[in-house]
């Protein structure tokens, strides 16, 4: 029987704090680009080591992070979160080819919320965003004590409130947007309403018929379609087929 040895993360590390696995190709030349993953409300980023691996075979670098209150990572989740993915966005962007290597940013659930807000702020070329959590969605669980995560619970609530996708739904950067229509957490009204506020003209809506809200995150079928999208608007010819 032939033993098969995992695909195991290029470096495990801790920056301000947060915990990181960064996922960087064996090869001579730098990759073309990168990914940063954001897991979802009281997930980790062992989570989206699927992902990861699969960015990887992809010929594509990685980084996945657990959020303040959440995994390894030190501290309560409160109003950095946006500095924070900037802060993985630079570690990343330092393992590829410096400040200003190509990155997407993948997200899901509230990774995806926090994805869209951040994409700007961090020079993003492009945004996944898996079943993406709305601001209100996050302030509800957040008061009724739904999420196992250590938070600093009235700084997030501020950030909630002045953060709304409806005002970053507006951005110009090409936003992939995947939604399960049996999503039982976040309705898929919620992606077709920012869908229909995005400008770029390579930003996409795919829905799929039934599902739950985890289902889409670990669909192999959408994680190729997710990774030729991310291949495709940051130039790079990742080894996944054509668009």
């Amino acid at each position: 029987m032939r033993t098969v040895t995992p695909v195991l993360p290029t470096e495990i590390g801790t920056r301000d704090g947060l915990s990181y696995s960064l996922w960087v190709p064996d090869a001579t030349a730098p990759p073309a680009g990168g990914v940063v993953i954001l897991h979802g409300a009281g997930s980790c980023k062992e989570n989206h080591h699927d992902f990861a691996r699969a960015a990887l075979a992809a010929g594509l670098a990685a980084l996945a992070f657990d959020q303040r209150g959440h995994g390894a990572s030190e501290g309560s989740m409160d109003g950095r979160v946006l500095e924070d993915v900037a802060a993985m966005a630079a570690v990343l962007r330092a393992a590829i080819g410096g400040p200003d290597a190509a990155i997407a940013l993948r997200g899901s659930s509230m990774g995806g919320y926090l994805a869209i807000l951040a994409a700007q702020l961090v020079g993003a070329r492009g945004v996944v965003a898996i079943c993406p959590a709305s601001a209100e969605g996050l302030r509800r669980g957040l008061a009724s004590g739904a999420f196992a995560f250590k938070a600093d619970a009235g700084a997030l609530d501020r950030f909630l409130s002045a953060h709304e996708l409806d005002d970053a739904a507006s951005l110009d950067t090409p936003v992939l947007l995947l939604h399960a229509e049996g999503d039982e957490q976040v309705p898929v009204g919620h992606s077709r309403e920012l869908a229909a506020r995005l400008v770029s003209p390579d930003s996409r809506l795919i829905t799929v018929p039934g599902g739950h809200h985890r289902s889409v995150q670990h669909d192999p079928e959408l994680r190729a379609v997710s990774l030729r999208w991310i291949a495709r608007v940051l130039g790079a010819r990742a080894g996944t087929g054509a668009y």
